[in-house]
C-alpha cells in the first residue's frame, strides 16, 4: 500500500493498524478478566467518530486507532448499552473511565464471578 491512495476509512484504519501495531489480543477479557476464547475488539473512541473535527482536535492519529481493549462479547455489549458512542469516544475513552460508568462496573463485577462461557440472558 506504500504511495497508493487508500480508498475507505476501513481501508486507512487496516494500513495504518499494520503501521502502528495494535495490542495483541490477550487470553482475557480486559474488562472481566475472565479467560474467554473469543474475544472481540472495543474502538474506545469510535471509529465513525473519527472524521469528526472534535475528535481529530482531541486524539492523535494514532490515539484515534490504537485505543481498544479486547473484550468477550457479553462487556461489549454492556459498554454499548451503557451510552451513546459519542458519550463513550468523548468521555470514556479509557478503561478506568469506562469503569466509571455505574451500569458498566456493576455489569464487570457481576460476570467476573461467572465460568468463561457463561452468556447473560438479554434481559441483563
Amino acid at each position: 500500500m506504500d504511495g497508493e491512495p487508500v480508498g475507505s476509512i476501513a481501508d486507512w484504519l487496516n494500513y495504518l493498524s499494520t503501521m502502528l501495531k495494535l495490542p495483541p489480543q490477550p487470553d482475557h477479557c480486559e474488562l472481566c478478566e475472565r479467560p474467554v476464547a473469543k474475544l472481540t475488539r472495543h474502538h474506545l473512541i469510535p471509529r465513525h467518530l473519527h472524521r469528526k473535527k472534535r475528535f481529530q482536535k482531541l486524539f492523535s492519529r494514532e490515539e484515534l486507532i490504537t485505543r481498544t481493549l479486547w473484550v468477550c462479547r457479553p462487556c461489549h455489549n454492556a459498554i454499548h448499552r451503557a451510552c451513546s458512542e459519542y458519550e463513550l469516544g468523548l468521555n470514556y475513552n479509557s478503561r478506568e473511565k469506562l469503569l466509571e460508568l455505574e451500569e458498566v462496573r456493576v455489569f464487570v463485577e457481576w460476570i467476573r464471578e461467572k465460568p468463561a462461557g457463561f452468556v447473560p440472558k438479554k434481559g441483563w
